[in-house]
């Protein structure tokens, strides 16, 4: 493989969001040491410009279709990688805003939060643009270091401490698992580069290799069986941290998935395909049994989030190019569902200082604007209509269908059930049991902003979600032709008398 280090000024220009947010890093750092007694919310709102001069940079992109490789190949932007640097940037502003009010709570380097959650979210850029498998290493190990620091940023809280520590210790083993899955790959093909593994010849080695690679990818996504860490992680952690590490990393690791399976392995469809059914089966049916007997309120959306991941992997599963749109939309969904859920969570617990279920009760007497849109984000992440969650069950199962996964389909309307009924138990307490105290609960200013959001998002995506609809289907053209239609399991859809393929877009 050929690698020159040449750069032009239009090669700059592919890299100017990843340039311009590295260049803001920089300034968050200068400006927390120069002014130590600078307010926190100056701070906050000093990282929160960058990233919108970033997501700025990111939407003209978008727009006016400028796109390209680097580095041979190593290096894509394309309208998936713009789609997920666009999900990871406004993640990321909706989390720091909900931390403006949490920061009360760190006594010591409240400006090396915001320093290590925008670094976290760089790293997670150059994710979502990794075309090969030693930028993708290289790319989520930058990523999580940050996390590592952020998990275990309460230091007086052994919980916060337990937490860094178990996910310290399993994200070392999952980069060790990438690590020799990728030595594996390249071992049997020479290449890393994904689209130079199309022609690649199976074999054990190359098999383990790329098991390997998903089973560390499973482990950033949180599916099973790689979810053990979620529980004590999402439970200790600062309740913003969790908030991030819930979407955020999922959208870059599945950007990875995406190149990987529809790319690299398109040609092993058949095998791959069952292994993500199982993933998804598994993920969507622990996820949603488990979350039934939380009382925390982080642990029940802990084990809610590894269900999601199940249904995110059913689009997967697909291997089509209406089960990747179909992908991306239900993230877009369930960002700002989930985002929402956390953001209530967040001021709930600054209110009362508790975050257990139990003490949501009466919350429809003390705060009617946070318990209706907690309803509403529950209703949404359980895909009832007509909220953004509905129409991303919908848009995911249509896909499954079109490909003949009817066990699948199954499971995940079993599990739909399964889901309504953790969830009405919150809003039973909410609207039904009595408050502990009917004093009303103060909500700030930045918690309303980011609940404002994801109330528009997740309402205006399920009412009318076209334009979202066409911005994915946009996004993955590149996956137009690389689907296998005669590779469908259990069984491909009888073909129509034409003979035209059921799924031809």
């Amino acid at each position: 493989m050929t690698f020159s280090f040449t750069m032009s000024p239009s090669d700059l220009l592919l890299l100017l969001p990843e340039i311009l947010l590295t260049v803001w890093l920089c300034l968050i750092l200068i400006v927390d040491f120069s002014f130590p007694r600078l307010p926190n919310e100056q701070l906050a709102y000093f990282s929160i410009a960058g990233l919108v001069a970033t997501l700025g940079c990111l939407i003209w992109f978008d727009v006016a279709g400028i796109t390209g490789t680097l580095f041979a190949n190593m290096f894509a932007l394309d309208r998936m990688a713009l789609f997920f640097k666009m999900f990871i940037v406004g993640s990321t502003i909706l989390v720091i805003l909900v931390s403006v009010d949490y920061m009360h709570r760190f006594k010591f380097f409240r400006g090396e939060y915001y320093f290590l959650v925008v670094m976290s979210a760089l790293g997670m850029m150059f994710m979502a643009s990794a075309n090969d498998l030693l930028s993708v290493f290289v790319a989520l190990e930058f990523s999580t270091l940050g996390f590592y620091v952020l998990v275990a940023y309460l230091r007086d809280d052994m919980g916060s401490n337990e937490a860094g520590i178990k996910f310290f210790i399993l994200g070392i083993f999952a980069a060790a698992l990438l690590a020799y899955g990728i030595s594996l790959v390249y071992g049997e093909t020479g290449k890393l580069v994904f689209s130079d593994m199309k022609t690649a010849q199976a074999s054990p080695g190359l098999a383990i290799g790329f098991l390997l690679i998903f089973a560390a990818l499973g482990f950033k996504i949180g599916s099973v069986p790689f979810h053990s860490w979620i529980p004590d992680t999402y439970h200790g952690s600062p309740t913003p941290v969790t908030a991030f590490l819930s979407i955020a990393p999922k959208g870059a690791a599945f950007a990875i998935l995406l190149r990987m399976f529809l790319v690299s392995l398109v040609t092993f469809k058949p095998i791959w395909t069952l292994l993500l059914v199982a993933a998804s089966i598994l993920s969507m049916t622990y996820g949603n049994i488990v979350a039934i007997a939380q009382k925390n309120m982080k642990r029940l959306l802990a084990y809610s989030g590894i269900a999601q991941v199940g249904n995110v992997l059913i689009g997967l599963a697909t291997g089509t190019k209406m089960g990747s749109d179909a992908m991306l939309f239900y993230l877009l969904t369930y960002l700002f569902a989930n985002l929402g859920a956390f953001a209530i969570v967040i001021a709930v617990s600054e209110a009362i200082g508790s975050e257990e279920i139990d003490d949501y009760s009466g919350l429809g007497r003390r705060s009617p604007f946070l318990a209706f849109s907690m309803l509403i984000f529950l209703l949404s992440l359980a895909g009832v209509p007509p909220l953004a969650g509905f129409i991303g069950k919908l848009y995911i199962f249509v896909a499954a269908i079109k490909e003949g996964l009817y066990v699948l389909i199954t499971v995940g309307l079993i599990n739909i059930v399964i889901s309504m009924y953790y969830y009405l138990i919150v809003v039973k307490k909410m609207y039904v049991s009595e408050p502990h105290d009917r004093s009303p609960l103060k909500v700030s200013g930045p918690i309303k902003v980011v609940i404002y959001v994801c109330l528009a998002g997740t309402l205006a995506i399920g009412i009318y979600p076209q334009p979202v609809t066409d911005w994915v289907v946009s996004a993955v053209m590149m996956f137009a032709d690389v689907a296998d239609p005669t590779a469908s399991l259990p069984a491909p859809l009888p073909s129509s008398p034409s003979g035209a393929s059921p799924h031809d877009s």
